[in-house]
């Protein structure tokens, strides 16, 4: 009996470890996820740079920490990609294709992982870079990895604003109006004002081209 007891209360302590864990690895990721609203968002040109360096630093750590979650993964990729979209151009495609790697381990550790974040990520990634001979760049792996984001997360604000970008750039104009509606619907992250706030703004500019575009072809 005594030792069920023991066993009992050390069964309770790792319990107790293993949420406290939890709670800190999501405290430490939703401050990295503040911190790159602002950067993304709030900043420009050298400071946004070298903010963007900083915080790539910092995410790098926290993906060493919890080096089996494919949490950490999902940050490195979607920071590094931000970053590539700011520089732009022929230099932003070594952080974009270090991105694509990190979003690939990510979706072999857990493809479910913060609804399917991985998969919109690497998508939009698919979309924006340039194809063969430049870059990995394809229409059709961005589309399938975007749908597949939407089967996690069908009613989300990210997946739904990258469906309906990609969309809008395909000038699948009244299938871009459906998704970019459901993203300006979708519930508000409590956890994450800050990029709800710029999120919807740029769901309002892009909804705003997509309602030109199809005056044009009445």
């Amino acid at each position: 009996m005594k030792f069920y007891k023991k066993l009992t209360l050390a069964g309770c302590l790792l319990v107790l470890f293993a949420s406290n864990s939890h709670a800190a690895m999501e405290d430490e990721l939703l401050a990295l996820q503040h911190q790159w609203a602002k950067v993304n968002y709030q900043l420009a040109d050298k400071a946004q740079e070298q903010a963007f360096e900083g915080l790539i630093s910092d995410i790098e750590q926290y993906q060493k920490t919890y080096a089996d979650k494919a949490e950490g993964y999902i940050w490195l990729g979607i920071i590094k990609s931000s970053f590539a979209g700011a520089k732009g151009g022929i230099s932003a495609l070594g952080l974009a294709k270090e991105a694509k790697s990190a979003l690939e381990t990510a979706l072999s550790i857990n493809p479910n992982a913060l609804d399917g974040s991985a998969y919109t990520s690497l998508g939009t990634l698919y979309s924006k870079v340039p194809g063969w001979p430049l870059g990995f760049g394809d229409d059709k792996k961005a589309e399938d990895l975007l749908k597949k984001a939407l089967t996690i997360n069908p009613k989300g604000i990210d997946p739904n604003y990258f469906y309906g970008q990609y969309l809008y750039d395909d000038k699948q104009y009244s299938d871009a109006k459906k998704y970019l509606e459901i993203a300006h619907n979708a519930a508000p992250r409590v956890d994450r004002p800050l990029a709800d706030q710029y999120r919807q703004h740029e769901i309002a500019q892009l909804l705003d081209k997509v309602e030109k575009k199809l005056k044009k072809k009445k």
